[in-house]
């Protein structure tokens, strides 16, 4: 059964009559056309009993067609009311009253412009978690591109150690990162690039800094690529130079507890369990206080998906699953550390999607 077959069918169990998709990644998961649409309008409806349609702009009319849709698409212009012309398109094959919607993405004005020329229709339906279980087991297909963007993943974190210097900035070396993929033909990073040495790498969702990289110190690496509008991510922290010996404790905590994480994923495991598993040896260690965020977030078309692999989460974990095992310590001042792989599960275990080693490198403290 297809993905939009998948739709359909839940349409016609829950008595609905029509579905509005309004996130792009996600009309690109259906379609595959991918564009963020910025400020404009880029709509995927779906109907039980007859076929979808995309609404775009008329910019983008050729490239959908390029990209393999089969189905209509109607185009509008800047200055044209896309909710009105919406309509005409929608009226013209159904009078659709009961709506689904993405109520995790749509926005207000989106929502009271519907409102506006479907006055007298109810938007019951909640499309958002449909597509989450969808999208949550990835085909063979879309797991080997997942691999393809885990290795170009392995080529930037190559990248990023050998530009570590005394003589060059956090951010430096993130455009040695980025410009190398440049290079290779991957033009986009999964999300912005993180490098962060000592203490900065004790803020898990802080930015480098235009300061000079220090020697002795752990330098944290968190990034991935997209790749065919797949992506991956990955963290690895590693030694520039001779770092002391708690911040060496640290980073061993951290690799047992992602080690043990990852050698326990499996199929009929729930989440929290998995969770549990790395937060229980870092809190043994002394740390728990500082690992502060949940185990893991899915891994796909987008680089933060549906499920999270943390506390309270019931989910059972299935063939086909894939996610991210990233315990990380933070302690204010000393230092931060991150590892984490991205991993599918199989019937009997998981694969990663990254291969960098996990074992405290030693990183030589270049001046060039």
């Amino acid at each position: 059964m297809s993905h939009l077959n998948t739709v359909q069918t839940w349409l016609a169990d829950n008595n609905l009559d029509i579905a509005y998709i309004s996130d792009w990644k996600n009309i690109q998961y259906f379609t595959g056309f991918g564009s963020d649409p910025f400020e404009r309008t880029l709509a995927l409806f779906i109907f039980p009993d007859k076929d979808p349609f995309l609404f775009s702009p008329a910019l983008e009319v050729e490239a959908i067609k390029k990209a393999g849709w089969k189905y209509p698409v109607y185009g509008y212009l800047d200055h044209e009311d896309p909710y009105a012309l919406i309509k005409e398109h929608i009226t013209e094959l159904a009078s659709p009253k009961h709506w689904a919607l993405e109520k995790d993405n749509l926005t207000v004005v989106r929502f009271e412009a519907l409102r506006k020329y479907f006055p007298q229709a109810e938007f019951s339906g909640n499309l958002s978690p449909v597509i989450e279980r969808e999208k949550l087991f990835k085909t063979p297909a879309e797991i080997e591109l997942l691999k393809t963007a885990g290795k170009w993943a392995d080529v930037a974190f190559e990248a990023g150690f050998k530009a570590l210097s005394t003589k060059r900035t956090e951010q430096d070396v993130v455009a040695e990162i980025e410009y190398t993929m440049k290079k290779n033909g991957i033009m986009h990073m999964s999300f912005d690039t993180i490098v962060q040495s000592g203490a900065n790498a004790a803020d898990p969702h802080g930015a480098p800094k235009a300061d000079l990289i220090k020697p002795n110190e752990l330098c944290l690496f968190d990034l991935g690529v997209d790749y065919k509008g797949y992506m991956s991510d990955a963290s690895r922290t590693v030694a520039f130079g001779k770092v002391s010996d708690k911040a060496k404790e640290i980073y061993q905590v951290c690799l047992e507890a992602q080690l043990a994480a990852q050698a326990a994923a499996k199929p009929g495991m729930r989440a929290f369990e998995l969770d549990k598993i790395a937060r229980d040896i870092i809190t043994k260690a002394g740390y728990g206080e500082y690992f502060i965020h949940r185990l893991g977030h899915g891994i796909g078309q987008s680089d933060h998906e549906f499920p999270s692999i943390m506390e309270g989460n019931e989910l059972v974990l299935e063939p086909g699953m894939c996610f991210s095992i990233e315990p990380g310590i933070y302690v204010p001042g000393v230092a931060g550390v991150r590892i984490e792989d991205c991993v599918y599960l199989t019937k009997d275990g998981n694969e990663p999607f990254t291969h960098t080693t996990k074992e405290l490198q030693i990183i030589p403290k270049l001046v060039n």
